[in-house]
Formats: C-alpha cells, sequence, structure tokens
C-alpha cells in the first residue's frame, strides 16, 4: 500500500512543480487533435468515436489506429517531460508514473471529445451518420 500512497502523492503534486506548462499546453494539444478529428469524422457521416470503439459500429482496429496517429505525438511528448520532471525532481524514472500522466494529459481528452466534436458538427450541419469506414 506505501507504494499506491507514493504514487498518488508524486502524481498529485506534478501540477504544482516544475514544468507545470505541460498542464495546460498538452491537453490543449489533444483537445485540438480531437476537435479537428471529430470535424472530419462529421464531415465523413461517421458516428461519434469513443461510442464507435465501445460498440463496435465498423472497423474497432482502424478507429483505433486513426486517433493513436493523431494524438500519438502528444502523448509521447507528455511521456517524455514526465520523465524529465522525474529526472529533476524525484532524481529517479518511475515510467508507470509517466505512462500514467501521459494518458491523462493526451488520450483521456481526445477520447472524450472527438465524439462530441462530431456530434455538434453533426448536428449544427444536420448531417446524418452513416456506418462506413474511418479515414
Amino acid at each position: 500500500m506505501d507504494v499506491l500512497s507514493r504514487l498518488w502523492r508524486e502524481l498529485s503534486e506534478r501540477p504544482d512543480g516544475p514544468l507545470a506548462f505541460r498542464f495546460y499546453i498538452q491537453p490543449l494539444m489533444a483537445i485540438f487533435f480531437a476537435l479537428r478529428d471529430g470535424l472530419r469524422d462529421a464531415r465523413a457521416g461517421r458516428p461519434a468515436y469513443f461510442w464507435s470503439i465501445l460498440r463496435g459500429n465498423v472497423n474497432r482496429r482502424e478507429l483505433l489506429r486513426s486517433g493513436w496517429r493523431s494524438v500519438s505525438r502528444v502523448f509521447v511528448l507528455a511521456v517524455g517531460i514526465d520523465l524529465i520532471y522525474q529526472l529533476v525532481v524525484l532524481r529517479g524514472l518511475r515510467p508507470v508514473e509517466a505512462l500514467i500522466v501521459g494518458a491523462v494529459l493526451a488520450l483521456v481528452p481526445y477520447v472524450l471529445l472527438r465524439g462530441p466534436a462530431n456530434r455538434v458538427a453533426r448536428h449544427s450541419r444536420g448531417i446524418r451518420e452513416s456506418h462506413g469506414s474511418v479515414g
């Protein structure tokens, strides 16, 4: 249990420490890509991203690949900056913590916003959804 309490403590201290700018910049980058891809999905008449992955209405593997292509650089940057933070502040490496930070800063905002961006764009334009392929 000591490992979990240390993990939680170290993760919760990151937004107040050095390199705190990334807690704003990296989610904004992920949001930008989510909005861009959600608008593309709407123009192509594709269903919402997250629901499509969960329900498997279209090729799930291609959807995941498409999302990863968009957000992978943001994720890798988030992990890399967190590893630098760890070396400077914690004087060691904790790769699991870096992966958690990368997921929270890049993957979560992307997955949560790509589908709603698609739905808002479709609704505002009166576009109907098809159950076709991913582009």
